[in-house]
């Protein structure tokens, strides 16, 4: 019996032509990607006899739209489609399971299975635990290929592990680099949704600025749902102003007052980060000490080891040596309930702190309203660019799905958590909507935020 395979595109073509064991396919809409993952399947159980492969999707009416109605109709010559089972028995003996995890609490029924090849179609919508799970079961002892595909647009719970694996590079001890790929399609590249659909790229073109540059341009530093959507690490000219919250380091006038924010962690990364204000108020993140930022600041360093570090750079580092430092910290560390509070063993190495506002959503409207633009483009903040954690991690938090005006704390929130400790020990007023008007532009940008009566620009 025959099998006809449609041409596939060049960005399809490199999918299908790929052999690393994990490989990430898309970053945008319209790339193709659907089928792209039901091709590689179908020649996968064409090449190897007797292969089983898995298609993953959150849930089964979305693997019916987008694959099992389609693989039915394409392998009706090879394959049969056993429902009580969600699976593709082709006449060689290969197989293609069809599963859904809605949430991570699913994840149980991979246990004790094994497949050859898994796709976890759109990935972003998936945790990294549900990642690590489902790619576990990759195993057996057999010639077959052990492979991982991935396919994914920017957003989603999962927006932070696959850019971090995929697009940033950035790789965790026993994680091996040559073990991961990723192949970007937009939707310029996939000809035939141009000819079924000519009109979709007008209508993405057409979308706000945010969603034209995640779902259009794949733009992973940017997606629906960012809760400090008016960041700009990277500068946006706007006429004559150039907006941008990252600048290059400079020397730190002496008379300009220091500040030291801390986020607690053990076990998790925590977040040290010195503030220098000027004499108009505004603040510039000069330097920062961050759980995960380098190897010889490992994840576990106790208090002690953490004050050591800060009392060593405070000492040594131009900025900071001989300056009277303000320090502010998570509540946390003055609970004596279960010992020793964290704060004695900063006192003991004379680091001083007072007790952080916590009041969240507050703390939160004090960091927009630091980040906000006025109408000549200078924010109450800047971030030095040697401060990298601040600068990845501030872009990649999302709003709480049960707390719309709060931050999903699921997310890396370390240093945003430092962050709001600082905007609240110095609390600056918003401009009100009917002052701010008359000096804003109409910024096609979309570099206003609206809450409620007043514009954060």
């Amino acid at each position: 019996m025959d099998l006809i395979l449609p041409q596939p595109s060049e960005r399809q073509k490199d999918f299908l032509r790929e052999r690393h064991r994990f490989v990430a396919f898309g970053g945008a809409r319209g790339g193709g990607k659907s089928f792209a993952v039901r091709m590689k399947a179908k020649l996968l159980c064409l090449a190897y006899p007797g292969i089983r492969v898995c298609i993953v999707r959150k849930t089964y009416p979305e693997l019916k739209s987008n694959h099992i109605d389609a693989l039915a109709a394409e392998l009706a010559s090879v394959a049969v489609y056993r429902s009580t089972s969600r699976e593709f028995a082709f006449i060689n003996g290969s197989r293609i399971f069809m599963r859904a995890c809605r949430t991570d609490g699913e994840l149980t029924k991979f246990q004790g299975t094994e497949y050859d090849v898994v796709f976890i179609d759109e990935a972003t919508q998936f945790s990294e635990e549900a990642f690590r799970t489902i790619s576990a079961t990759v195993r057996g002892v057999n010639s077959f290929p052990k492979r991982v595909y991935l396919t994914c647009n920017p957003g989603g719970v999962g927006h932070g592990w696959v850019k971090r694996l995929f697009i940033d590079r950035r790789f965790k001890p026993g994680e091996r680099p040559g073990d991961y790929s990723f192949i970007k399609s937009l939707v310029t590249d996939n000809p035939a949704l141009a000819l079924s659909d000519p009109d979709y790229a007008e209508r993405l073109r057409a979308l706000p600025p945010k969603l034209r540059r995640a779902w259009l341009e794949g733009d992973w530093d940017v997606f629906d749902g960012q809760f400090f959507e008016e960041f700009r690490d990277v500068p946006e000219h706007y006429g004559d102003r150039l907006f941008t919250h990252v600048i290059e380091p400079f020397e730190i006038p002496r008379e300009w007052q220091i500040y030291r924010s801390y986020d607690f962690g053990y076990g998790k990364p925590f977040d040290v980060s010195w503030w220098a204000v000027d004499f108009d108020g505004r603040a510039y993140l000069i330097l920062q000490l961050y759980g995960a930022s380098s190897p010889n600041v490992g994840l576990k360093w106790t208090p002690d080891r953490q004050f050591e570090e800060i009392a060593k750079i405070e000492r040594e580092h131009r900025w900071l040596k001989g300056k009277n430092i303000y320090g502010v910290a998570d509540p946390s560390i003055w609970d004596s309930s279960r010992g020793d509070a964290i704060i004695d063993s900063a006192e003991r190495r004379f680091i001083s702190f007072e007790p952080g506002d916590n009041a969240r959503i507050a703390g939160w409207m004090q960091c927009h309203y630091r980040l906000a633009f006025d109408g000549e483009g200078r924010p109450m903040v800047y971030f030095f660019n040697t401060c990298r954690e601040a600068i990845r991690t501030l872009p990649l938090l999302v709003y709480s799905k049960t707390s719309p005006e709060d931050l999903d704390t699921d997310g890396e929130d370390h240093f945003a958590d430092s962050f709001r400790y600082f905007c609240m020990s110095r609390p600056i007023a918003p401009r009100r909507a009917e002052s701010a008007h008359e000096r804003l532009p109409d910024d096609p940008l979309d570099l206003r935020v609206r809450y409620g009566k007043y514009v954060y620009s």
